[in-house]
């Protein structure tokens, strides 16, 4: 359960601006997604390589 302490006076955006950057930490929403369909273990680990590959490749070009 997410708890958003709340001041007094403070205004409501605030307060929901708040909530919604707990929310999108805690990666509910991207964890439903991740589950409405089913993927291969190995189509999986191919993504998660193919990440590693492009972050690398960032970094280099940085380094540069």
């Amino acid at each position: 359960m997410i708890i958003v302490p709340i001041k007094e006076g403070e205004n409501i955006e605030k307060a929901l601006k708040k909530f919604k950057r707990k929310f999108e930490k805690t990666g509910v929403v991207r964890t439903l997604r991740a589950r409405q369909f089913f993927e291969k273990p190995s189509v999986t680990r191919r993504d998660q390589v193919k990440r590693a590959a492009y972050r690398q490749m960032l970094q280099r070009t940085e380094e540069l």
